[in-house]
């Protein structure tokens, strides 16, 4: 496998190349080939997501993906009106699954933020609907490279969505978080230049 740096891809053995932050693990690589970058509508997708960005804060997503499906299990789904039914006993469930990210923090306001979402739902049509609200206007960078990427841990567009949850109610919703939110779900095509994963235009 190399990898060039200056540009932030890298080429396997299969000759495709790709975003460099995928190198070496083939679930790693899996998602990034299928998921991350394409454009997600459905309400339970896109809370799953941003339940699952808070829960990276401070982590590694590679560790968050292996435990995807432990995160699934322990959170119904996220089906966002079971989690918000979810009691304290749920809390003390969750806090001794091993396989999931034991953060009494992140797993408090997952529930919250299902509550919140449905009060969104039930103002704004769907939770799809708001965020795809917040995309930006304008295109991004003509040449998305390594080096520009490092500049862009965060947009106004994910600070305009972070304030407006945070004001919500959500948690863990921080501009960070809501712009590798917004590049999960696809509101934003972030795959370096040279990629073979294209998306469409990138904003």
């Amino acid at each position: 496998m190399a990898i060039d740096h200056e540009n932030g891809l890298i080429h396997e053995a299969d000759g495709k190349p790709r975003c460099w932050w995928c190198a070496g693990d083939d679930l790693y690589r899996h998602y990034h080939d299928t998921e991350w970058g394409q454009r997600a509508r459905d309400d339970r997708t896109l809370f799953e997501k941003i339940c699952l960005e808070g829960f990276q804060s401070g982590l590694s997503w590679l560790t968050i993906l292996r435990k995807r499906e432990n995160f699934r299990a322990a959170f119904a789904d996220f089906e966002i009106e079971k989690v918000a039914a979810f009691t304290d006993a749920d809390i003390e469930r969750c806090l001794q699954d091993a396989g999931i990210v034991r953060h009494r923090g992140k797993i408090v306001s997952t529930i919250n933020n299902a509550k919140r979402a449905i009060e969104l739902i039930e103002k704004e049509g769907s939770l799809s609907d708001y965020v795809w609200g917040f995309r930006a206007e304008h295109r991004g960078p003509e040449r998305l490279d390594f080096a520009t990427l490092q500049t862009m841990a965060t947009t106004p567009e994910s600070t305009g969505l972070s304030k407006d949850l945070k004001k919500r109610g959500w948690s863990f919703v921080g501009p960070t978080t809501c712009y590798a939110f917004m590049q999960a779900m696809g509101m934003v095509d972030d795959h370096v230049e040279g990629c073979h994963v294209t998306v469409g235009e990138r904003r």
